[in-house]
């Protein structure tokens, strides 16, 4: 369904300042009226029975897993007199408190926060480890959630280029001991931090140190406890951040921390302040899930060779995929509307991946992200590479942007 932007009439609502009005109309309706055609742009077509689902986040494929939903039905029907307050209430030895300690210590860290969500986790520890005299060097491809944390530390913002520890070393250089902020695994791109030469930088420079795990944790290092771990630098990072809404399949998110900054944080972070914790049918979902985890080797294997097999398939065909490595693949066509005319194509043939476009990405490097799972059949995968290559001679891959700019750093 179409729907227009236009006033309302005799809606019963008061109408929009003219100010606001004006900056719809300068700022966003020609990218919504010429750009997607009065469609909001990450809407396609429905999915149908047999589409191959590739918009989703859960890489180890948990959802539906009898175990989680076991421990969240007894939950409900147990516990019947919960109070619902801001998580700074909640006590020593409450089920929060118990999965903050079970994930700190799988992690390897000493202790940690459970959050509303990965966002509210980036912001709510950056706006408090960081502040007016702290530079943040950050990542160019980080993820929105912590560039925000740091506007809201009133940080100074240094970004450096992605994945060059040699840029950042010269930002850091120039502008003193702060905070260093990067992803383990990006997620627009699926590329994977050079976090060994990160850590050797910010240690050098005296800095901090924050790795958001939210693509890595679960899927990466042993038992999953994430790129850190399999790296063996938890030791050297100050925080690690992540959405639990990946490879936890869950709405929560976390990070760790020392125990001596827990008082302080649990003073000034705004989200842990002002958000309410989450109810005790998903804590203790989470913990079971956590459990499942640890124990899904398998399901890590059968991700990784996925991964393997369908990159391959995709560079073969021509598609310009070489900036990632890991279970996110990006067809970035650039401007919007070849991102929309890729999205139709594939949806069209039953596979389905999510539009990426700003403010997630930049503008004209807009594309659409496939995420891997750990359930994906050969069928499946076998359909994929098909679709791909049938419709590879119509938005020739290799004509896109970031081709040609591989090719001229190449030549």
């Amino acid at each position: 369904m179409q729907v227009a932007i236009r006033p309302p009439v005799d809606a019963g609502e008061p109408g929009l300042s003219p100010r606001l009005r004006q900056r719809i109309e300068t700022e966003f309706k020609p990218r919504w009226e010429n750009d997607w055609g009065c469609k909001f742009v990450t809407h396609g077509i429905a999915p149908g029975a047999d589409a191959v689902r590739l918009d989703g986040n859960d890489y180890l494929s948990l959802t539906g897993h009898a175990d989680i939903l076991n421990a969240q039905l007894q939950t409900l029907r147990r516990n019947q007199e919960f109070v619902v307050q801001s998580g700074v209430f909640q006590l020593d030895g409450s089920p929060a408190s118990r999965f903050e300690q079970a994930m700190a210590q799988w992690i390897g860290k000493e202790g940690g926060l459970l959050c509303q969500s990965g966002y509210a986790a980036n912001l709510g520890l950056i706006q408090v480890v960081a502040d007016p005299q702290t530079p943040c060097y950050v990542d160019s491809l980080a993820h929105m959630s912590l560039w925000e944390g740091v506007r809201a530390a009133g940080a100074p913002a240094v970004a450096f280029r992605h994945n060059d520890p040699e840029n950042l070393e010269r930002m850091i250089a120039r502008s003193g001991p702060g905070l260093v902020i990067v992803d383990s695994v990006y997620s627009t791109t699926g590329a994977l931090c050079p976090l060994s030469a990160m850590v050797d930088v910010a240690e050098r420079h005296g800095c901090m140190i924050l790795v958001d795990e939210s693509h890595s944790l679960g899927t990466h290092g042993p038992q999953g406890r994430g790129l850190c771990a399999q790296l063996g630098l938890t030791g050297r990072v100050h925080f690690i951040t992540a959405s639990l809404a990946k490879a936890f399949a869950a709405r929560a998110g976390y990070f760790t921390m020392p125990d001596e900054l827990r008082p302080y944080l649990m003073c000034h972070s705004y989200p842990s302040i002002f958000s309410s914790c989450l109810l005790p049918h998903e804590v203790e979902a989470l913990q079971a899930t956590l459990d499942v985890v640890r124990h899904s080797d398998g399901a890590r294997i059968k991700l990784r060779r996925n991964t393997q097999r369908l990159r391959r398939a995709f560079a073969d065909l021509g598609y310009p995929i070489h900036h990632g490595s890991e279970q996110i693949i990006s067809l970035e066509a650039g401007p919007e509307v070849e991102t929309l005319a890729l999205r139709d194509k594939l949806e069209a043939r039953g596979v389905f991946g999510a539009v990426f476009c700003a403010p997630a990405t930049s503008r004209n490097r807009s594309m659409v992200r496939l995420t891997l799972n750990a359930a994906l059949t050969d069928a499946e995968m076998d359909h994929v590479e098909a679709v791909a290559r049938e419709i590879a001679p119509q938005v020739k891959p290799w004509e896109w942007a970031i081709a040609r700019r591989q090719r001229t750093r190449q030549a």
